[in-house]
């Protein structure tokens, strides 16, 4: 204990602060309950009730006697029903982390304690070596995590799971037992009870051993990160990053650059990526292929455009089924207006004489297959090598709208490319239309 105690000592909190403690109800967190309570703290007790088992609002009233009958602390507590039956524990801790922000900003705290511990922290490594990570995964998880307005600290990683409940036993806190920590269809049951017995067998302060591997592990992690992020700042902004500028760098840098990048999206959920996920987009870079795009779990996508390579989660269609165009229109951020003359001779105006073409004139997104009659080619060529040739991302294709007669005659692509319907100035058209785009945020989105 002398460990957690200068750890609890060397953060300095005012005795004057709230600090919130989540608290399940099992042995760990009752006794870090205790321990907290003995240092006299300010303490709120944050209880979740997931409804999971029948045994839960015994233990629900447990906590909540424990804290205002025998300790005057202070207890929240909040009921979840009906969680869904597929990514229970996901959704479980999703809701309970939400529950206790709601906590930490209605007592104005800082802090929230949770009571992970030694063998918990060797369990998240093993997994995690086995699993697949890089420099951060592998050193497990911290003492202290900043969020943005508060810390999660968790002092009880010097100490085991055994010592805990001795201690529990011995001090006469009351304490619940999941029984489906027992279950070995859980993979971390199996490491609980599989692998660390036989670690514990070779050296009783094993747990010492990995906290001492976690450390250095992080002092690397924390080096390598301060240079990763000197380049990151500069080639990867609005949620695109830079290729061109990425494939300068060394391959460590790179690699924990896209670790870091990931990290951003999934801040608390970092637990549905894997080594996997990474190596995809490794190989979505390193491809000759200008235009790739990739899903990773929970909708993230990372969509390869040239040299830019973007991550989002706002895929919106854009997609132009069929618009009739009267004299003026504006969509997707291109507005066409008809008009009764102009100088300009550039791809952003098309003239047509009404007698070529079949009326009533058309904008509408791509169409596989489709092709154009390009002007002073003589030849028909694909919208999609137009698109190829002249750079044009994926994701935007089906956002330019493509004015069409009424026989699907593709005449122009605005911007782009005008068809053999477009006239010169020297000779009789009836109809000029003009465009104007507008560049937006939303197409790199």
């Amino acid at each position: 204990m002398k460990e957690v105690y200068q750890f609890l000592d060397s953060l300095n909190i005012s005795k004057n602060d709230y600090i919130v403690v989540g608290v399940s109800g099992g042995p760990d967190s009752m006794f870090l309950l205790y321990t907290l309570k003995s240092l006299n703290y300010k303490i709120v007790c944050a209880h979740v009730n997931h409804h999971l088992r029948k045994e839960s609002d015994a233990e629900y009233q447990m906590v909540n006697n424990y804290c205002i009958n025998n300790n005057n602390i202070i207890f929240e507590g909040k009921e979840l029903f009906n969680l869904p039956k597929n990514n229970t524990e996901i959704v479980a801790r999703e809701k309970r982390y939400e529950f206790f922000k709601e906590i930490i900003d209605k007592y104005h705290s800082k802090y929230l304690f949770t009571a992970h511990h030694g063998d918990d922290l060797m369990e998240t490594i093993l997994m995690r070596i086995v699993r697949g990570s890089y420099l951060n995964g592998y050193a497990g998880f911290n003492l202290i995590t900043n969020k943005d307005t508060y810390q999660i600290i968790r002092p009880l990683v010097y100490l085991t799971k055994d010592y805990i409940i001795n201690e529990c036993n011995r001090l006469d806190i009351p304490y619940a037992i999941d029984k489906t920590n027992n279950d070995l269809d859980h993979l971390r049951n199996r490491y609980r009870h599989k692998i660390l017995p036989i670690l514990k067998s070779e050296d009783k302060n094993v747990h010492l051993k990995f906290l001492k591997y976690h450390i250095e592990l992080q002092s690397y992690y924390d080096y390598v990160n301060k240079i990763t992020y000197s380049y990151m700042n500069n080639i990867f902004k609005d949620n695109i990053l830079d290729l061109d500028e990425y494939n300068k760098l060394d391959d460590l840098i790179k690699k924990n650059m896209l670790f870091e990048i990931i990290r951003k999206y999934y801040l608390d959920n970092l637990y549905l990526i894997n080594d996997n996920n990474i190596l995809e987009i490794e190989k979505c870079i390193s491809s000759n292929k200008p235009n790739i795009k990739l899903k990773l779990p929970d909708n993230l996508y990372v969509i390869k455009e040239y040299n830019k390579l973007i991550f989002t989660r706002n895929i919106n269609s854009k997609t132009i089924n069929k618009i009739e165009f009267m004299d003026k229109l504006n969509i997707n951020n291109y507005y066409f207006e008809r008009v009764n003359n102009s100088l300009d001779n550039s791809n952003y105006i098309i003239r047509l004489n009404s007698k070529d073409i079949k009326l009533p004139l058309y904008f509408r997104s791509k169409i596989d297959g489709d092709v154009i009659e390009v002007k002073n080619l003589n030849n028909k060529k694909k919208v999609k090598e137009i698109f190829i040739e002249n750079k044009i991302p994926v994701s935007i294709r089906e956002s330019i709208p493509l004015l069409v007669d009424s026989n699907n005659n593709i005449l122009w692509i605005p911007g782009i490319k005008k068809s053999k319907f477009d006239i010169s100035n020297s000779k009789y058209y009836d109809i000029i239309i003009t465009c104007k785009k507008k560049e937006n945020n939303d197409e790199k989105e």
